[in-house]
């Protein structure tokens, strides 16, 4: 038998509140239990109503969705997190609070009802605590109008273009909206480097590094190409070779 969801949606639009209201509606195993126009709101309706899924925008004056996410994170039982929102800007912010989906606006049923499977399976899951790493373990990517969940481990290279940065996994390549300053930070410098001021890559995806004679160095990806590295950072690329 399908798992029921009582469901919550926060949005302070009421146009897409009725939008999801319908949505949700055509859904099989779904309970809507309440919605709340602010994330003030939808805290006090989650400790009232204990639903099992929080349908949430992000984009709200005072309490965000991501903070109010972020709250949720800190309870004994929280419920599942799936972001609603017409922005792809928070690829990296939804990391920090384990969200389960990320859609864009306008939702697809068919859309929503993926986001429901995945919702089930993680509520059927065994989700211990665990240590979280401080690190970016993945990351959300718009394509074709959707938001999927990148592994940050098969991330090859990450590129900055203008206040973007392009991530390839194998041959294919995503854009999020972030600086290269602030995702190095973030990634775990175990397993990923800065080679130029423009350019990241994974560790583990070099081949071999490349001297042109000239002082000049490069490293191989292999399939991922041959990068320039910047003199900046030449001497701590160059220090793998001794590590």
């Amino acid at each position: 038998m399908m798992q029921t969801l009582r469901t919550l949606i926060v949005d302070d639009e009421p146009l897409a509140i009725e939008r999801l209201q319908i949505l949700a509606g055509q859904q099989d195993g779904v309970s809507l239990v309440g919605t709340a126009s602010d994330g003030a709101s939808a805290l006090r309706m989650v400790d009232a109503l204990a639903p099992d899924l929080v349908l949430c925008d992000i984009a709200m004056p005072d309490l965000n969705g991501l903070a109010v996410a972020a709250a949720l994170d800190k309870l004994d039982n929280p419920p599942a997190v799936v972001f609603v929102t017409a922005f792809d800007q928070y690829a990296v912010a939804a990391f920090d609070v384990a969200a389960v989906d990320y859609l864009l606006k306008p939702v697809s049923p068919d859309r929503l009802s993926r986001a429901l499977g995945r919702v089930r399976e993680w509520r059927s899951a065994d989700r211990a605590p665990k240590q979280k790493s401080k690190w970016i373990t993945e990351f959300w990517v718009q394509n074709r109008g959707e938001m999927l969940r990148i592994d940050a481990a098969q991330v090859d290279l990450i590129e900055a273009e203008r206040d973007y940065m392009r991530l390839h996994v194998g041959g294919r390549s995503w854009l999020i909206h972030q600086t290269i300053k602030s995702l190095e930070a973030r990634m775990d410098p175990d397993q990923f480097m800065r080679i130029h001021r423009s350019k990241m890559i994974r560790r583990g995806g070099i081949v071999g590094l490349k001297h042109h004679g000239d002082g000049a160095w490069s490293v191989d990806l292999g399939e991922g190409g041959i990068h320039r590295i910047g003199r900046t950072y030449l001497h701590d690329v160059k220090a793998i070779m001794h590590a």
